[in-house]
């Protein structure tokens, strides 16, 4: 994200919970004073709202509800009660706020049904927004899937690139059957910049590609361009009870906005993994 708004020439400060010198400031937003101690400081234009705990099978169900709406919640309080409110707040929520959809493609009129704690999470965290509207400039997001060099390995796509690109004989999945709309993490940090640029106040967008592929898809994607098949056993410990099956974006109010520039294809965004973690010797094209 920094490098997408350096490159355009935005000053940028960062803050994370982690003081290993990855962000200019660590501050944790579950602490409010702390948050409001580290804002009095700085004064901003825009806020890109991006600290969550983001992992839908996270084991800490009271940490992920408390990060990601009293968090937000101590981040906006602090934001309002300086001298001069920011232009704009972008919050990034989730497309898995829709859970099962009865739509084969989602837009942002779509009822959300949450069908885990995460969504629950991030919906709530919406609720909480809305009640900060008349004090501050929010603009809501709600990214699909999407994937990149640098993502953890916990994710499920990350897991398999490494897994292809040690030439592992077998990989351990849930369902793969499953469908998601994955976007590459570049398209969507630059979304994100162009929302913050325009400020559309008041708005909720969904992030998307309007492309849905199956894990399936990605083994095979993957079979292809690494040049062998992975063996896939699945872990009854993975599948999920209240599983999502399908979940694909309708981007079109985006694009209202911003232009529907080309974005990168799922198949591109693996290369680009591949090459980046493949040791010499292991194709990528």
């Amino acid at each position: 994200m920094r490098a997408e708004l350096e490159a355009h020439g935005h000053e940028v400060v960062s803050i994370s919970h982690r003081a290993d010198g990855s962000a200019d400031l660590a501050v944790d937003l579950c602490d409010r004073e702390a948050v409001r101690s580290a804002l009095s400081n700085i004064r901003v234009d825009a806020v890109i709202h991006l600290a969550a705990i983001a992992f839908v099978a996270h084991g800490d169900v009271e940490q992920m509800y408390r990060v990601n709406i009293v968090g937000t919640r101590n981040l906006l309080e602090a934001l309002s009660s300086g001298s001069q409110p920011p232009r704009v707040v972008l919050l990034a929520s989730s497309a898995n706020i829709y859970g099962n959809s009865d739509s084969e493609v989602i837009d942002e009129s779509v009822q959300a049904k949450p069908a885990n704690d995460y969504a629950v999470s991030k919906l709530a965290m919406e609720y909480m927004a809305k009640t900060w509207m008349d004090r501050l400039p929010i603009v809501i997001a709600r990214p699909f899937n999407y994937t990149g060099v640098g993502q953890s390995k916990q994710f499920v796509i990350p897991k398999i690139v490494d897994h292809y690109v040690r030439r592992q004989p077998v990989v351990e999945l849930g369902n793969i059957d499953v469908i998601r709309d994955f976007q590459d993490v570049r398209d969507v940090v630059s979304t994100y910049r162009k929302l913050i640029e325009l400020a559309p106040v008041g708005a909720t967008f969904n992030l998307c590609s309007g492309i849905g592929h199956s894990l399936g898809d990605v083994l095979q994607m993957l079979a292809e361009r690494v040049g062998y098949r992975i063996k896939v056993d699945v872990n009854p410990q993975f599948v999920r009870s209240n599983e999502v099956v399908r979940l694909v974006g309708d981007s079109s109010k985006v694009n209202a906005l911003i232009g529907s520039a080309s974005r990168r294809t799922l198949s591109e965004t693996l290369g680009w993994m591949v090459k980046q973690a493949a040791p010499s010797g292991v194709a990528s094209e």
